[in-house]
């Protein structure tokens, strides 16, 4: 096997994880982190731990099963701690983990955006909708 420099093992490394391929690991990534229930999820985690039912109230719309589970598949990639107190009844608490922390300036940025520029987004799809029914 020939040796290869720091450089060429990073560029093979680059073309691993390639989200234009079906296969690629991080396009698996991108589809869990662009769902709508993942952004609620981790932007109300971003104030502190908080309990299921807290979750679940904060986030309107969103089904006990989805709720559920959104937080094992963020649990799973790394994203939060689920911590079980043993208490009459059990207390379960969510919390971003290191890795969960990095996504948030990104997260927040996307949620920022949506919500300045929702007034622009309607314009458009009233002038597409108009154009579209005209035609």
């Amino acid at each position: 096997m020939p040796t290869r420099t720091a450089a060429q093992r990073r560029e093979e490394a680059a073309r691993e994880y390639d989200a234009f391929l079906a296969t690629c690991p991080a396009r698996q990534l991108l589809d869990r982190i662009s769902d709508k229930w993942v952004t609620l999820i981790l932007t109300a985690l971003a104030d502190g731990p908080q309990r299921y039912s807290d979750l679940s109230r904060r986030i309107a719309g969103v089904s006990q099963k989805m709720l559920t589970q959104t937080l094992r598949s963020l649990e799973r990639d790394g994203l939060l701690t689920r911590s079980v107190t043993p208490s009459v009844p059990v207390r379960v608490d969510y919390d971003l983990t290191p890795l969960g922390r990095t996504l948030m300036p990104l997260i927040a940025s996307i949620k920022s955006w949506a919500e300045c520029h929702m007034p622009e987004v309607n314009a458009a799809r009233s002038d597409y909708d108009h154009v579209s029914a005209s035609a």
